[in-house]
């Protein structure tokens, strides 16, 4: 779309369109609970890692080329405001399989360790409905599934087997995610409705250095977000980030052209995001808007009208009961997020349901980053308006201890920052990035998107920061957050991934904690 089309798409109400009328009913009779069974419609999900809200380009950002996902914000519903559940791989897509928040989740509400056999999640659920199910790329992860007795992924049927000799650089994985998603369509039934996750591998760090720059890409286009230091590093290594969204945009294409070759794309709903936000410092594994707020496009003709702009909250426990209405089925009583399947189908632009006032997010463990393996609780409410958050263990270190700070990838950014922090252009973000944090954050995000304004300690604002604090502490104690009682249970849980053995104190991978468990 050009800059004038794309201002004209997201300001104007798509007035005249009408729902399809695809019918929805309960699952209580037969697989649809109708007697007159709707056709089902396809469902592919497509997920980028670590990409922020901002870098597509139907959102104008002209250092990136993302032609299918444009296509499918134009030719369907753009929404605004979807937010991750946790700012990290893992806890964040087990919170889209199951539609339950990271603290109701477990192990699995932390990054890298197991996923409880006894949580519903939605893959399995469409499939004992008739779907296929499978995925290509990453699926939940990093973490150990088959410990709790899985007998597959929880994101489904796995399709890996066909790789690619040529990527763009050396930091973009293999997998022909386009051709393991054609073998996938080539082993199903032909007339069965299928459910597939496409999780790239992209743009999650290592990048290629200068691989942006190689290909083309020019250090004027980039628009550096305030709290990174406007360098000539920087830029580049934004660059290379961008180049690696391209490459999920691009498969994203061929699935399409693919599903259109075989006369299915306009009964396929396609729904396309990311887990968390960008791999920079201050963004993910951060509660900050670079690391929670995600792109999210929606397509499917037969009942989403197009040309649309959704501005509702949504979080991404809404995406598995979303996904079981267009369906035909009911989300079961343990998913705790509420379907947007009524804002998809409606025929209005802008806010569509005023219930839909906050969305809450947290985080627990990332990396092993500080001693005995502990993490960085945090929790949030994300209005309108106002960013929450209640750092919990407020004596930590938020990044991680020093001198690594390793619950920030490593990368170009986070070397320019960290080597000239007492100086040159580099020199404020320091604190930004890895310093240590007040117990209480708040932030007018709809002036203050990068959030570097903390107004919590502000007299002005110390009745909007109480009410949200009351709220954010009313819904956690309502959905059972063990960090409410008291309870320390999340620094218990195992890693499976590698441990530092540079820290002291507890550090046995794949073994529980039990100084904290209980």
């Amino acid at each position: 779309m050009s800059s004038l089309s794309r201002r004209a798409f997201f300001t104007r109400t798509a007035g005249g369109l009408g729902a399809a009328g695809l019918a929805l009913c309960s699952a209580g009779g037969g697989v649809n609970g109708c007697a007159v069974k709707p056709k089902r419609p396809n469902i592919l999900l497509a997920i980028s890692d670590d990409q922020s809200w901002l870098h597509t380009g139907a959102l104008g950002c002209r250092a990136v080329h993302t032609p299918a996902f444009d296509r499918i914000a134009a030719e369907g519903v753009f929404c605004s405001n979807i937010f991750c559940a946790a700012p990290q791989c893992s806890p964040n897509r087990a919170s889209l399989l199951t539609g339950r928040h990271l603290w109701q989740n477990e192990e699995a509400g932390t990054h890298a360790s197991s996923f409880p056999r006894h949580l519903m999640v939605y893959p399995d659920l469409l499939e004992k409905a008739g779907y296929a199910v499978g995925f290509t790329g990453k699926p939940w992860g990093p973490g150990d599934w088959q410990v709790s007795g899985w007998l597959r992924n929880p994101a489904g049927n796995e399709f890996n087997q066909v790789k690619t000799a040529a990527v763009p650089s050396s930091g973009i994985a293999r997998d022909d995610y386009a051709a393991n998603f054609k073998l996938f369509l080539a082993r199903k039934e032909r007339n069965r409705p299928f459910c597939f996750w496409y999780g790239c591998k992209e743009p999650h760090r290592d990048y290629e250095k200068g691989s942006g720059l190689k290909a083309g890409k020019k250090l004027e286009q980039v628009q550096v977000p305030p709290f990174l230091p406007d360098t000539d590093a920087v830029r580049s290594d934004l660059l290379d980030y961008l180049l690696e969204i391209e490459w999920f945009d691009r498969h994203l294409a061929a699935m399409m052209n693919l599903l259109a070759e075989r006369g299915e794309l306009d009964d396929t709903l396609i729904i396309v995001t990311s887990d968390n936000g960008m791999p920079f410092p201050r963004a993910k594994a951060n509660l900050y808007e670079y690391g929670v707020h995600l792109p999210l496009a929606v397509r499917y003709p037969a009942a989403v009208p197009s040309g649309r702009r959704i501005d509702d909250l949504i979080s991404f426990v809404d995406l598995a009961p979303t996904l079981l209405q267009a369906a035909g089925l009911a989300a079961p009583g343990m998913m705790t997020g509420r379907s947007f399947w009524p804002l998809l189908t409606a025929d209005q632009s802008g806010i569509l349901d005023s219930s839909r006032d906050h969305v809450l997010f947290g985080r627990e463990r990332h990396t092993h980053a500080r001693p005995d393996n502990l993490g960085y609780p945090s929790r949030a409410i994300r209005t309108h308006q106002y960013l929450y958050i209640w750092n919990m263990k407020p004596a930590r270190w938020p990044a991680g201890d020093p001198p690594g700070f390793y619950d920030v990838d490593a990368s170009p950014s986070k070397e320019d920052i960290l080597e000239h922090r007492g100086q040159g252009p580099s020199a404020g973000f320091f604190a930004l990035a890895f310093g240590m944090r007040s117990e209480e954050e708040l932030y007018d995000v709809a002036v203050d998107p990068a959030c570097l304004n903390n107004l919590a300690q502000m007299e002005s604002h110390a009745s909007i920061r109480q009410a949200l604090r009351a709220k954010l502490e009313s819904r956690l104690r309502m959905q059972g957050d063990p960090r409410m009682k008291g309870s320390e249970i999340f620094d218990s849980y195992p890693r499976y991934s590698p441990m530092r053995m540079e820290f002291p104190g507890f550090k046995e991978q794949n073994e529980y904690n039990s100084r904290y468990y209980g």
